[in-house]
């Protein structure tokens, strides 16, 4: 089996410890030619050091400003060296052998432009919360995830092609990027990766599930199930996808499914529970859009263009 060099990204933000659990399991790993870098997303309250200090062989990245979810795993794209680029949530752990399985699917499959692995729940080890995705609903404007929350009974235990990756954990090759461009940075947290993959579809790649490969998600240790900061990027960026990525009969629907159904639904739930603040952002995303913004502007890859 052929080793090409990959490199393993994870953006950090306040969460150094968890990071470093992240890189404890990384260095179990039965891969032999890897580089990690961790990109410290300017943690106001956080010391990110103590990464440096336990894991030396971390390239450790200290952006001088939170540039979000893509801007951040962009800043490590930059810095990348390898054939093929592993991007890892900071709050997870892996498998030893989950790289392996992926690296070969590749080498074997050169149409292939981005793949995930099995993502399974790091506290119920046996519950699936991905294992691909339907895509994105033309209605709703939403995606619907393959085998979440089911119990890991073998169902999806064959490797598939799907239609979105999830942005926990995804390779992409490096040939790739330098095609389609980096990570849409508008989005700045949530759907960002769903963009991605559109893109590089659009390039003329296949997106796939790889189900030989699993690792292990603390979901929503990073953000929170119902952050104010949730609810304002969910909201903003569903718009933002369909405005980017739907045309037509498809824009139309997802446009009105939006605007008459989920927007009053959820205006009401907020005020009916008095969640004024969730409220606040529910309506401040949506006012977003009415700023004159490039949203159709995609990020180049160059070897200039570093932040």
């Amino acid at each position: 089996m052929s080793t090409p060099l990959v490199s393993i990204i994870s953006v950090n933000y306040n969460q150094a410890r968890i990071t470093c659990e992240m890189l404890a399991s990384l260095r179990q790993i039965t891969y032999p030619n890897m580089e990690v870098i961790v990109v410290d997303n300017a943690s106001p309250t956080d010391n990110p050091d103590i990464i440096k200090e336990l894991y030396p062989e971390v390239n450790l990245i200290r952006s001088t400003k939170n540039l979000g979810y893509a801007g951040g795993n962009n800043l490590g794209i930059l810095q990348a060296k390898g054939k093929y680029l592993f991007f890892l949530n900071n709050d997870t752990e892996v498998e030893t052998g989950f790289l392996e399985p992926l690296v070969n699917f590749f080498e074997r499959n050169p149409q292939a432009g981005i793949a995930s692995p099995k993502i399974k729940f790091y506290d119920s080890t046996n519950i699936i919360q991905y294992a691909g995705s339907t895509g994105i609903n033309p209605w709703t404007g939403r995606s619907k995830t393959i085998g979440n929350h089911e119990a890991d009974l073998g169902q999806h235990n064959n490797s598939i092609s799907t239609n979105l990756a999830d942005g926990a954990a995804m390779m992409i090759p490096m040939e790739v990027v330098k095609k389609v461009g980096l990570m849409p940075e508008i989005y700045f947290l949530y759907y960002e990766e769903h963009d991605w993959c559109e893109m590089i579809k659009r390039a003329g790649y296949s997106c796939h599930y790889i189900a030989e490969s699993a690792i292990y998600h603390k979901e929503s240790m990073s953000v929170g199930k119902m952050s104010v900061l949730k609810t304002y990027y969910m909201n903003r960026n569903r718009l933002l996808f369909i405005r980017r990525n739907l045309t037509g009969k498809q824009f139309y629907m997802s446009a009105g499914f939006f605007f008459l159904l989920a927007l009053p639904k959820n205006s009401l739930m907020f005020g009916l529970k008095r969640q004024w603040q969730h409220l606040k952002a529910l309506w401040s995303g949506l006012f977003w859009h009415l700023q004159p913004v490039k949203v159709h502007q995609n990020i180049a890859y160059t070897t200039t263009n570093n932040q």
